[in-house]
């Protein structure tokens, strides 16, 4: 009925384990019934390990796990001898911390698959985590057994209205101001420095486990001074997004949904790209556009070609010559040298999508030395993902 989507194979092999170890008198909470969802969610589905899904289900059960496990936290949400009210805001209490421990756990899996994150989740689930334990699934098994006999419609009604509870919560939160940080792409290693604290810090029981805080800070410190890339060109060469003043600028106008926020989100940006035409900076014809943006302490000219129409070549040579960076859908001529990186078909057939921080000299691409996919030529440039190199603007040359 739901497909066998990763959250819900890992959600189906934990309640089996929790009734076998009731049943066996075992405590059935612990990290052994994540794990063992874990690994037969991978004997199955080996690939998902690397999908946000996979990351983020485990991730979230992992830490409420690991959090419920210390001893000091057992002490506190255990059972007491106390009245009614004093209950309540224990169990208040145990949502709101538990709701902020799953917001951080999956903040940094958010940002790096997603480029963002929501921030007030936590306050949001203490509503949404009881009207759906309480209210939206007895709801729905009642209007199943009901449906047996007929009976169902005003069940499902009920069932209907408190999904778009559930619903109208999910949209408030998500449009109050500041709910969604957004953050350019995350360099690999610094994710892997927060996954390998994050992990330490869960399994461990002893002291040992403060040790896991200093490569998750070191992992948090790095992605979040990470400047945004300055440039961002599709595999294609056809879109090209350029930082600007006012913000992040689309050579193209008339790019599909998809394609702009794919840039606007690689480029760390929430909310729709503007056009390159529009800004002041730029000056754009029918075929070709060019503009400057300042970074690394100086000013960089960016010639794009803009259609498929030929252009003149020696207004062509002539744009390429006071250029610092061309980038084009078609082959452009030898004879087009800008002064330190062009970008054209041939170049980007080898490359894939292709990211530039000009503060630094970095130059990121999609494709990597390594690839050696039979439909794919191999790429010779000495950069790939994460592993881009420096270069020096007045000494390098891209040639294709």
């Amino acid at each position: 009925m739901t497909g066998s989507q990763v959250p819900t194979i890992r959600s189906c092999v934990a309640a089996l384990l929790v009734l076998v170890a009731l049943a066996m008198g075992r405590e059935a909470m612990t990290l052994r019934l994540v794990a063992t969802g874990a690994m037969c969610v991978m004997l199955v589905l080996p690939e998902s390990a690397a999908g946000p899904s996979f990351q983020l289900s485990f991730a979230a059960i992992t830490a409420i796990m690991a959090f419920h496990e210390h001893p000091a936290i057992r002490t506190f949400f255990g059972a007491h001898d106390e009245g009614r009210v004093r209950k309540l805001g224990r169990g208040v209490a145990s949502l709101l911390l538990t709701g902020l421990l799953v917001e951080v756990a999956l903040m940094p899996i958010a940002v790096f698959h997603f480029h963002k994150s929501g921030l007030y989740g936590a306050f949001a689930n203490i509503i949404a985590i009881p009207l759906t334990t309480f209210v939206v699934m007895p709801l729905e098994a009642l209007a199943l057994l009901l449906d047996v006999g007929g009976m169902g419609a005003p069940v499902w009604w009920l069932v209907q209205t408190s999904l778009d509870a559930l619903l109208w919560l999910a949209h408030c939160v998500a449009d109050a101001p500041g709910s969604v940080r957004a953050l350019p792409a995350m360099p690999s290693a610094a994710f892997a420095l927060m996954v390998v604290g994050g992990i330490w810090i869960a399994l461990w029981r002893t002291r040992w486990r403060r040790l896991g805080a200093l490569p998750l800070a070191v992992g948090a410190i790095w992605a979040l001074t990470t400047p945004p890339p300055d440039i961002l060109v599709t595999g294609d060469g056809r879109h090209v997004a350029v930082r600007t003043a006012a913000g992040l600028a689309m050579l193209r106008d008339r790019a599909g949904d998809y394609t702009r926020a794919t840039l606007a989100e690689n480029g760390g940006v929430d909310g729709e790209p503007l056009f390159l035409a529009d800004q002041p900076d730029a000056r754009c014809s029918r075929d070709l556009c060019v503009t400057d943006i300042a970074g690394g302490g100086r000013t960089w000219r960016v010639l794009a070609t803009r259609s498929a129409y030929m252009v003149p070549i020696d207004q062509l040579l002539a744009a390429c010559r006071t250029a610092d960076i061309v980038v084009s859908e078609r082959s452009l001529p030898s004879r087009c040298t800008p002064r330190w990186l062009r970008l054209d078909r041939n170049m980007l057939r080898r490359t894939g999508g292709v990211a530039v921080t000009l503060g630094s000299g970095r130059v990121e691409t999609i494709l990597s030395p390594g690839d050696r996919h039979p439909w794919r030529d191999p790429p010779r440039l000495d950069a790939g993902p994460g592993q881009a190199r420096r270069f020096n603007p007045a000494a390098y040359r891209f040639q294709s």
